[in-house]
C-alpha cells in the first residue's frame, strides 16, 4: 500500500511535458506517426480501389469500393478486442503495442507493391490485426500515467488526441500528392515509412518514460485458461468456416455478402462483450454499475462515429465527383487533401477545449452531457450538406467551402466525444478489464462503420438529399434522447464525472 501511494505521488509530481507526465510525450509521438501511416493510406485507398486500371487503380465498382472502405475501418477497430485481451492476459500493453506496429508497417509495405487485389487484401489483414494490437493499448497506457482523480486526465487525453490529428493532417497532403501525381504505390510506401518512425520513437522513449507495469499483463492467463481459450478460438474458426461453406453451397458467397457477414459480427461483438464483463465475478458491484452506465455512451459513440467516419467514404466521393477542385485555374486539388480537414479542425479547436475543461474544472458538464451535445452537432454537419445539393443539384460541381463547413461542424462534435470518451472509458473500466474496456471504446467505432458498410450503398446522386437528411436527423434525435438519460447515467457512474 505504501509503495502504491509513493507511485501515485510520483505520477502527480511528473509534469515535464506541458504540465503532463513525460511518458505522454513518448505516446504522443508514437501515435502521431502511426496515425500518419493509417490516414495517409486511407486518404487514397478508396480512389485506388475504384479508379480504372489505366489510372493506376484496381477498377472496382464504386459502390463496392465504398463498402470495402467502411468494413475495413470497422475491422481495424473490431480487432481491438484481440489487442485488449493479448495485453491484459498475455503480453502486457507495451509489448503488444510494439508487435502491432510491426504488423502495420508490413501491411503498408504490401500495399506499396504493385501486386493488385491480393496485396490489397493481405494488407487489410495485416493492418487490421496490427492496429487492433496497438491502438487500445497505447490509449490505455495514457490513462495509466494518471491517478484516478488527477484533474489533468481529460486535458492529457486532449493533448494526446492532438498528436493523433497532427499525423493525420500531414499524411493526406503528402501521400495524396504522391498517389495522384506519381502513383498510388509510392504513396503507400510513404505510409510505411511513417510507421517505421513511430516504432523508433516508441522503442527510444518507452524504456525511459513508460511505467514498468506496462510490461506485464494485468490479469495473466493461467494454464487452464489457456487450454480453454484454445478450444474456444478453434471452435470459433470452425464455425466461421462452416458459415462460409454454407454460403458457398447456397450460392450466396460473394465479396458483398462476406462484407455483410463481417458487419453482423462487428455489431454482435460489443453486445457479447458487455454481457461477459457485466456477468464476470472479477468485478465489484461498483465496477458493474459503471459498466452499465457506459452502455448508452457506447451507443451514442457508435452513432457519432458512423457519421464522422463517412468522411473517408461519402464525403471523399463528394470531393472527387461533385466538388470544383480547380484552384483559380492554376492548380487541381487532389481529392485526398480534403481528408486533412478533419485533423486540421481538431488541432485548431483542441487548445480551446483543453483550456476550457481546465478552466471549468469540477464545474464542467458531465461526460453524458458532452456526448448528447456532440451528437446533435454531428447531425447538423450532415444537414448542412443537404443545402448545396438542394441549391445546385447532384450533377453540379460545387465550391469546396461546403465540405469545409461540414467538417468544421462535425469536428466540434468530435472534441466533445472522442477525447472525453477515451478518458471516461479509462475511468469506468474495471481493474480486471482495463485494456479490454478500452477495446470497447474502439468497438463503438467498429459498430458505426459496420452500419456504414451497409448504408453507403444507398448514397447515390438520386438519393443524396434523403441520405444526408436521414443520417443527420437520426443523430440529432439520439442526442435529444441522451439528454433525458444524463441523470440516471450519472447515478450509475458512482462518483465518476
Amino acid at each position: 500500500m505504501q509503495q502504491q501511494d509513493q507511485t501515485d505521488q510520483e505520477r502527480r509530481a511528473d509534469d515535464s511535458f506541458f504540465g503532463q507526465p513525460r511518458g505522454l510525450s513518448t505516446l504522443f509521438f508514437t501515435e502521431m506517426w502511426e496515425r500518419f501511416s493509417y490516414y495517409g493510406m486511407r486518404a487514397i485507398l478508396l480512389y485506388y480501389m475504384y479508379f480504372s486500371v489505366t489510372k493506376g487503380g484496381l477498377g472496382f465498382d464504386q459502390s463496392l469500393a465504398a463498402s470495402i472502405m467502411a468494413i475495413y475501418g470497422s475491422l481495424v477497430y473490431l480487432t481491438s478486442v484481440i489487442g485488449g485481451f493479448v495485453s491484459d492476459r498475455i503480453l502486457g500493453s507495451r509489448r503488444t503495442v510494439f508487435y502491432g506496429g510491426i504488423l502495420i508497417m508490413l501491411g503498408h509495405i504490401a500495399l506499396s507493391l504493385p501486386m493488385g487485389s491480393p496485396a490489397l487484401f493481405a494488407s487489410i489483414v495485416l493492418i487490421t490485426v496490427g492496429t487492433g494490437l496497438l491502438k487500445p493499448n497505447i490509449s490505455e497506457m495514457v490513462g495509466g500515467l494518471y491517478t484516478e482523480y488527477d484533474n489533468r486526465r481529460d486535458s492529457g487525453f486532449t493533448i494526446f488526441v492532438f498528436g493523433i490529428n497532427l499525423g493525420s493532417f500531414i499524411a493526406p497532403l503528402l501521400v495524396s500528392w504522391l498517389g495522384f501525381k506519381v502513383n498510388f504505390h509510392l504513396g503507400f510506401s510513404l505510409a510505411a515509412i511513417g510507421m517505421f518512425f513511430g516504432l523508433l520513437q516508441y522503442i527510444r522513449g518507452g524504456k525511459k518514460h513508460l511505467p514498468s507495469s506496462s510490461l506485464y499483463p494485468s490479469d495473466p492467463l493461467e494454464p487452464s485458461d489457456a487450454k480453454k481459450l484454445s478450444i474456444q478460438v478453434g471452435l470459433g474458426i470452425v464455425v466461421f468456416g462452416l458459415v462460409l461453406l454454407l454460403m458457398q453451397v447456397m450460392g450466396n458467397l460473394s465479396l458483398s455478402s462476406f462484407i455483410s457477414l463481417l458487419s453482423l459480427i462487428a455489431i454482435a461483438t460489443p453486445i457479447v462483450y458487455f454481457v461477459i464483463i457485466i456477468s464476470s465475478k472479477k468485478i465489484s458491484d461498483t465496477e458493474r454499475s459503471r459498466v452499465i452506465a457506459y452502455i448508452p455512451l457506447f451507443i451514442a459513440a457508435a452513432i457519432f462515429w458512423a457519421i464522422e467516419e463517412q468522411g473517408s467514404v461519402v464525403l471523399a466521393l463528394f470531393a472527387e465527383n461533385q466538388t470544383n477542385n480547380n484552384f483559380f485555374g492554376v492548380f487541381n486539388i487532389p481529392a485526398g487533401w480534403y481528408q486533412s480537414l478533419n485533423p486540421l479542425f481538431i488541432m485548431l479547436y483542441t487548445p480551446f477545449f483543453a483550456w476550457l475543461w481546465i478552466k471549468l474544472g469540477k464545474k464542467q458538464p458531465s461526460s453524458p452531457s458532452k456526448f448528447s451535445l456532440g451528437l446533435g452537432i454531428a447531425g447538423l454537419s450532415y444537414l448542412f450538406m443537404v443545402i448545396p445539393v438542394m441549391l445546385f443539384g447532384s450533377s453540379a460541381k460545387v465550391s469546396p467551402l461546403w465540405l469545409l463547413g461540414s467538417w468544421a461542424i462535425v469536428e466540434v462534435a468530435e472534441l466533445l466525444i472522442s477525447p472525453i470518451g477515451l478518458s471516461v472509458t479509462t475511468k469506468l473500466a474495471p481493474k480486471a478489464f482495463e485494456s479490454q474496456m478500452m477495446s470497447m471504446w474502439f468497438l463503438a467505432d467498429s459498430a458505426g462503420q459496420a452500419v456504414n458498410s451497409q448504408i453507403v450503398k444507398y448514397y447515390t446522386p438520386d438519393n443524396e438529399i434523403n441520405y444526408f437528411m436521414i443520417v443527420g436527423l437520426v443523430a440529432i434525435v439520439a442526442g435529444i434522447i441522451l439528454i433525458f438519460l444524463v441523470k440516471p447515467i450519472k447515478r450509475l457512474m458512482e462518483g465518476v464525472n
